[in-house]
């Protein structure tokens, strides 16, 4: 049977949710975003244009290009077709595509972007635990230093933490509008609960928050020790300070991902008790592409 096209909404929130859960590793962003704001693109912040392809009535493949212009993949079903609906329907260029790996890249061929310039085009393995068997690094377990939710005093330093990693880990560019949007992230992130410290004599060493987040499931992401304290464990204490935080609160797993040459973070992690269970690919375009048509 051919399968069908057609642009998503409210009402069809249920049937999404049964599509993507049994995907929910590399969907997280996806479920997230439908969880904070719905089918409806309103243009605020998680919202977007929600398209999905159907075979024999059955949902078999989603695309959604949201409010900060990324297209989220999870079209294991007629990729190109979804990615050329959604990123159309929209109307809102085009900043770049997220979702498992060879999505991405199939979705930016037929985008027609193989050339386009970008800032960041990673080949990532995609991780998950159990919180049950999260390893808790020494120096946090025996209380050297302390993991909690940011101080209002410290969210200038952490906006500019934010900075700093979007332009090591992103490839941003420095100025005032990648300023202006790392100091909302961190506030929202903060006002939702996803943002963690890290304190070593009081004073905060490292940071880390949750990307995407479920009753049942989060999603790490934005982990940032500055250059001239690193190496010192302080990025796996912050991670594991924030899961210990999340298991508290009835959280059972943990997924993120990570650069395949990031080797530090890789060992980080394992160490942690993260074990590899697929890939990710997540491309920002140098320079977002006008909307397509």
């Amino acid at each position: 049977m051919s399968v069908t096209l057609r642009r998503l909404g409210p009402g069809d929130e249920e049937e999404v949710r049964r599509f993507l859960i049994p995907r929910v590793d590399s969907s997280l962003f996806l479920l997230g975003n439908l969880r904070a704001a719905g089918l409806l693109d309103s243009g605020a912040t998680y919202s977007g244009t929600w398209c999905g392809a159907f075979d024999g009535g059955a949902l078999a493949g989603v695309a959604a290009h949201c409010w900060n212009g990324v297209l989220l993949l999870q079209a294991p079903r007629a990729l190109a077709e979804l990615a050329s609906a959604a990123v159309s329907a929209s109307g809102r260029p085009l900043a770049g595509l997220s979702g498992p790996r060879g999505q991405v890249v199939g979705a930016r061929r037929a985008l027609g972007l193989e050339e386009a310039r970008t800032a960041l085009d990673h080949e990532a393995e995609l991780f998950s635990l159990d919180l049950a068997a999260l390893e808790v690094p020494p120096a946090l377990a025996r209380g050297e230093v302390a993991c909690d939710r940011p101080l209002p005093s410290e969210m200038p330093l952490l906006a500019a933490w934010r900075v700093a990693y979007a332009v090591e880990t992103l490839g941003a560019r420095d100025g005032e509008a990648l300023r202006s949007k790392c100091a909302d992230e961190v506030s929202r992130l903060a006002g939702d609960g996803n943002a963690f410290v890290l304190r070593a004599d009081g004073e905060p060493v490292a940071f880390s928050g949750f990307n995407a987040r479920l009753p049942e499931v989060v999603q790490v992401g934005g982990v940032f020790t500055p250059p001239e304290l690193r190496g010192r464990g302080h990025g796996r204490a912050v991670v594991a300070g924030s899961l210990l935080a999340a298991r508290a609160d009835g959280v059972r797993r943990a997924v993120l991902f990570t650069e395949r040459e990031n080797h530090a973070a890789r060992r980080a992690y394992q160490a942690l008790g993260f074990r590899v269970v697929g890939d990710y690919g997540m491309v920002l375009l140098e320079t977002p592409v006008p909307a397509l048509r």
